[in-house]
């Protein structure tokens, strides 16, 4: 969830009319998910390992510090993160986490709700599968009755005792936005590391073209992204800005979400929430060029309170 849309919503009501309508509309657009993604095919956990080895540069040395390797694209309606990352877990325990038919949605639910303007998330299931019932809104507190709700189906793609793909996608959410879709997929290194690749993207008309366009002349013009410019480097600190930047700030929100669950599945089950919560908040200050935007404490607070609201179907 970005961090210019909750900014633009707050600020949205100083704004003439047409722009505060289209802050809304930014709003929606930062924190959802849309991609057009291929079928996995029967060589996907091969692809997918010899991708971790085309990146073995970048994983061994970037400025992540952690093997991480973060790209970003633009095209005329959309906008799509990829992150490809090893994690120190077994296959089996990032499989079963995210990958279980039971339970794998609620699970999901309990990744999602780290990021900040993820305000609520809860999962049920029916004769045509698992939902994901999620409210988006302001990196604050607030009221369900203020956010938007979008329903995503989990899916869980394919399922190989060393590899697995699981999707997340929603037909459409609030003014006129539609085909969300958040894309993992995991293979095997070895008996102690997992090498993921995590697909964030958004999809929008003309009306989210004009938004983003005024977002981009107001308070958004000095939000960056961790890609540097083309003839920079990471020392300079010229970092990509605009919606590209939006959409790594997110897609790098969203993996330490994922991480910081699985860390936390460790711990005694009566601690891991907080664990989640404080691993999280933690690994984001690691990029306070990009990331920061609440204290620790209000965070902490912030999400404890909103846990517990989602585990009842509201």
């Amino acid at each position: 969830m970005s961090t210019f849309a909750t900014s633009f919503a707050r600020r949205a009501r100083s704004l003439p009319r047409t722009v505060g309508a289209a802050a809304r509309l930014l709003c929606v657009l930062a924190i959802l998910m849309l991609a057009s993604m291929p079928p996995a095919r029967a060589d996907s956990a091969a692809d997918l390992r010899a991708q971790y080895q085309n990146l073995a540069q970048q994983l061994a040395h970037n400025a992540f510090h952690r093997p991480l390797y973060l790209d970003s694209s633009e095209a005329q309606n959309a906008l799509k993160g990829d992150i490809y990352a090893v994690l120190d877990y077994p296959f089996a325990t990032v499989n079963g986490a995210l990958n279980d038919p039971a339970q794998g949605a609620a699970n999901w639910c309990d990744v999602l709700i780290l990021h900040l303007n993820i305000k609520y998330c809860h999962a049920s299931t029916g004769s045509n599968g698992s939902t994901l019932s999620v409210n988006l809104g302001k990196k604050t507190e607030e009221e369900l009755s203020s956010t938007f709700r979008v329903t995503f189906n989990y899916r869980p793609d394919v399922s190989r005792s060393d590899y697995f793909k699981v999707d997340l996608n929603a037909d459409k959410g609030p003014m006129s936005t539609k085909d969300y879709r958040i894309v993992l997929e995991a293979v095997a290194l070895d008996s102690k590391r997992t090498f993921i690749h995590l697909t964030y993207s958004y999809g929008y008309g003309t009306a989210g073209r004009l938004a983003m366009k005024t977002y981009l002349a107001t308070i958004g013009s000095d939000k960056v992204g961790f890609s540097t410019k083309s003839g920079a480097n990471d020392a300079q600190g010229e970092y990509i800005g605009g919606v590209r930047g939006l959409t790594e700030r997110n897609t790098m929100r969203y993996y330490l979400a994922i991480d910081a669950y699985l860390g936390s599945l460790a711990a005694p089950a009566d601690k891991r929430v907080e664990q989640r919560f404080a691993s999280w908040f933690d690994a984001t200050e690691q990029y306070p060029r990009q990331l920061h935007e609440v204290e620790r404490d209000d965070y902490l607070q912030m999400k404890r309170h909103e846990y517990q609201r989602q585990q009842t179907a509201q």
